[in-house]
């Protein structure tokens, strides 16, 4: 076997060079200051709205009420709100479809003991009024910054 080089070669080479030259400092500039704030715990709650009674779903308006009785005053500082679809097997294998609610959450991670106790007060809340199962929760630790 034969190696050849040409002029495109090295001229190729020395582009990959420079540009990887460019690009570690970069790279190790992005990894050095990758701080992006402060520790937080982000907590997501699912809703589901399907009403096991044969009701009509939890509308629009009802949630909202919810929102604005039971979990803004827990988490003035704000949260986010969004619309879902969702879907889980019940217990006699049938697949359950849903429209959804999901809320996140964003709060201090040193607050996240006494935050918790809260959240919990919001999920049996809304499974008392509106005859869940459950509400779905998951949370992160995550840094943030305002």
């Amino acid at each position: 076997m034969a190696w050849t080089s040409d002029r495109r070669g090295k001229a190729g080479g020395g582009v990959l060079i420079a540009l990887l030259g460019a690009g570690i400092p970069a790279l190790v500039g992005a990894a050095l200051h990758g701080h992006a704030g402060e520790p937080h715990r982000e907590t997501r709650l699912y809703f589901g709205t399907q009403r096991p009674d044969g009701r009509g779903p939890v509308a629009r308006g009802e949630f909202m009420r919810f929102l604005d009785r039971e979990i803004t005053p827990a988490f003035p500082e704000g949260l986010t709100l969004h619309d879902g679809y969702g879907q889980w097997r019940g217990e006699d294998g049938a697949i359950v479809r849903e429209a959804s609610y999901e809320v996140v959450l964003l709060y201090p991670e040193k607050e996240a003991g006494e935050r918790d106790v809260h959240v919990e007060r919001i999920r049996q809340q809304y499974e008392k009024q509106f005859g869940q199962d459950s509400v779905g929760r998951s949370d992160d630790e995550v840094e943030a910054e305002f």
